[in-house]
């Protein structure tokens, strides 16, 4: 069925993905952007507990 010839391996090399810039900045923009915000959140639970040790 499949008359196609297996791919040489000097083809695959060529067929190497581009290095696409803008995907891998906005990822990082996103991945601290989330991180920030967690860390935001971990500060006001950090802010609450010890509150709550202090009223026990």
């Amino acid at each position: 069925m499949n008359n196609l010839p297996p791919p040489n391996k000097k083809d695959v090399k060529k067929i190497k993905k581009k290095f696409d810039f803008l995907l891998y900045k906005n990822n990082t923009i996103k991945s601290l952007n989330e991180v920030e915000h967690f860390l935001k959140n971990f500060k006001n639970l950090s802010n609450y507990i010890k509150l709550y040790k202090i009223l026990k």
